[in-house]
């Protein structure tokens, strides 16, 4: 996958909206949440940061994966991990980690935003 191609994937889920929180960082929310950092084209190639569960959870990614997955900066402790983009980790495996993060971030908002559709899964 491409960034570009990324970024469409985690813009297409239900209620997903882009926004750009902070000068150049683009991200990808839900209701009033982020639950995808997207791009992060740095020194180290694209990248896409995502939830994926609790770190342990988080930490198998890197285990699987060790050179194209990592801690996120600042919020890796809550399970949010930076995937590389074109790298090792599969296009299939970075859509399952954007399902996951946007089903993670979903499932803690209030009833009243979240998405009407009753599957976040894209087909």
């Amino acid at each position: 996958m491409t960034p570009d191609e990324v970024s469409a994937y985690a813009l297409s889920k239900p209620g997903a909206w882009a926004d750009q929180p902070w000068e150049g960082d683009d991200v990808a929310k839900v209701g009033d949440k982020i639950f995808a950092f997207l791009g992060g084209g740095g020194p180290d190639g694209a990248r896409v940061g995502v939830k994926l569960g609790s770190r342990a959870e988080a930490d198998e990614w890197i285990a699987e994966f060790p050179d194209d997955a990592a801690v996120s900066p600042y919020i890796g402790r809550h399970g949010w991990n930076t995937l590389a983009i074109g790298g090792a980790v599969p296009d299939e495996a970075l859509r399952e980690a954007i399902d996951t993060s946007y089903d993670l971030v979903v499932g803690k908002l209030p009833r009243s935003q979240r998405p009407d559709s009753s599957s976040s899964r894209s087909s």
